[in-house]
């Protein structure tokens, strides 16, 4: 399934493509991801923890950047990994584009997600909302370590990013699934101005 979102940051597209030069430090930023050990030349591994409500997915894996386009700021990263209890799979092409936008830079993000197992039952609507709502706590994140850099602070000092667990995450994205419903089933029907 291939998700995209896109948002701003205040930042420069120069200072913006350095963090993604560090995949430490943006794996830091993803709520419920953990690089547990730097396998060679931008490869990792770690895992991804992700909790909603009595669900919990724990998938182990590694990652690799596959892609690094300096003069078009783009970077590539494949990954994949196993649930810890053996009930399904997941693998994830991820590309990110950096473009200068009005008030720093806009981040385009690309991630064509596949899940197999267990972790495919909740479909795609659910995990397209719960990646968006992800992907919203990472650009906060991302923000937050940039803007600590940039003014002298220590990014790893920053509060620390919490797990991606808990009821929050879960109303979040039965409100994006309610508003898709609504204008799906109801904005067709209203009464056009004459």
């Amino acid at each position: 399934m291939l998700i995209q979102n896109e948002f701003e940051t205040a930042q420069s597209v120069e200072k913006v493509w350095l963090f993604f030069g560090d995949i430490p430090q943006v794996a830091a930023c993803l709520p419920g991801a953990d690089l547990t050990d730097e396998t060679g030349d931008d490869r990792y591994e770690g895992t991804v923890t992700i909790r909603l409500g009595p669900v919990k997915l724990e998938f182990d894996g590694a990652a690799e950047v596959v892609e690094r386009d300096d003069p078009n700021k783009t970077i590539a990263v494949d990954a994949s990994g196993a649930d810890k209890r053996g009930r399904g799979q997941a693998s994830l092409q991820l590309k990110v584009v950096l473009a200068p936008a009005q008030q720093g830079t806009k981040v385009a993000v690309s991630l064509d997600l596949q899940l197999a197992g267990a972790a495919a039952q909740y479909g795609r609507g659910l995990v397209a909302d719960v990646t968006s709502v992800l992907l919203s706590e990472f650009a906060s994140n991302m923000g937050n370590r940039l803007e600590a850099a940039e003014s002298g602070l220590d990014p790893n000092q920053v509060s620390a990013v919490k797990p991606a667990s808990g009821l929050l995450i879960g109303i979040r994205a039965a409100r994006m699934a309610l508003t898709r419903v609504f204008r799906r089933f109801f904005l067709p029907y209203r009464p056009q101005p004459s």
